[in-house]
């Protein structure tokens, strides 16, 4: 079984544990009731999932958020 010829020293570990960070969420605003929400997902507030425009008028679909 192999094993590491020298120890890791402890700057060098830290180094390398340096890029384990997490990203921050991207948020969006809801386009009905302008809470902030993740992207590609329904509105907990309101319950909106998209607003498209399609020849000058708006439609949103509306799901209903059961608690």
């Amino acid at each position: 079984m192999a094993n590491p010829k020298r120890k890791w020293s402890k700057a060098r570990t830290g180094k390398r544990r340096s890029q384990w960070k997490l990203s921050a969420p991207n948020l969006d605003k809801c386009p009905k009731c302008h809470a902030y929400k993740l992207r590609h997902r329904v509105c907990t507030e309101c319950g909106t999932y998209s607003v498209k425009t399609k020849s000058g008028q708006k439609s949103v679909q509306v799901i209903k958020v059961e608690d």
